[in-house]
């Protein structure tokens, strides 16, 4: 039996709603949690690939503190831990299978990420003699501190909570900065309604550079989605 390459299952009742919800034109946002790499978790990457593909998303943002800079922490580091040089290599490795899969992203930039950026400025170091993310990490994508799409903005996250943030703003907000927590809340007035979303993250808790945070609550290892600027889902990775 041959099926000309046009040729679509006819749907009816909530299949094929469902089927028009998932396919009609709109933005669909893939949200990337904090990865920290080269400390990421294993299966964090697969986790979301395959959300990106169940939500049929079109679009993807990194919520931030893509890189751990922990050789270069601003807090004590770990004597027996790699070196910048090794760090970075790994860093930069386990970077480029990100970009293979998502090759177009929105970076917002973390606060892990800009480490090296505020050593370099309190050695007064100009900007003419420090590398841009893209050239260090080998990417091609669009690093900002704060974007806005349908609505809402995207922050790493470093003065409170999302709901905080979308509060005070009053505008939905998406964020990350937090490992602990996912949750997306819906702040409902009489003339407008906000969400504001965590997103979780992908940190391996494990690592030596996640050791501060041994006897903080549990890491939320999960990504977002956001479709239209109307719609917030959080997913969280099984464990």
């Amino acid at each position: 039996m041959t099926y000309r390459k046009d040729f679509r299952p006819r749907l009816s009742g909530n299949r094929k709603a469902a089927f028009d919800n998932i396919t009609q034109k709109e933005r669909r946002i893939l949200v990337v949690g904090d990865i920290h790499a080269p400390f990421e978790l294993d299966g964090y990457f697969e986790f979301c690939k395959d959300t990106y593909a169940k939500y049929n998303c079109n679009q993807v943002i990194f919520i931030g503190d893509i890189i751990d800079n922990h050789y270069s922490s601003f807090h004590t580091t770990d004597p027996d831990g790699m070196g910048g040089g090794d760090e970075l290599d790994f860093a930069i490795q386990e970077v480029q299978k990100w970009v293979e899969q998502f090759p177009v992203a929105d970076v917002c930039i973390g606060n892990h990420d800009r480490i090296i950026m505020r050593k370099a400025f309190d050695s007064q170091i100009p900007k003419r003699w420090v590398k841009s993310y893209n050239e260090v990490l080998g990417t091609d994508w669009n690093w900002v501190d704060r974007i806005v799409y349908d609505g809402v903005q995207y922050v790493h996250g470093e003065g409170g909570t999302a709901r905080t943030k979308a509060k005070n703003d009053m505008m939905s907000t998406v964020q990350g900065h937090i490992h602990t927590q996912a949750y997306t809340e819906w702040m409902v007035g009489r003339n407008f309604k906000v969400f504001g979303m965590q997103v979780g993250c992908g940190v391996d808790c494990n690592a030596y550079a996640a050791a501060y945070a041994k006897n903080f609550k549990k890491q939320a290892i999960g990504c977002g989605v956001v479709i239209g600027g109307h719609t917030a889902i959080n997913r969280l990775m099984e464990l």
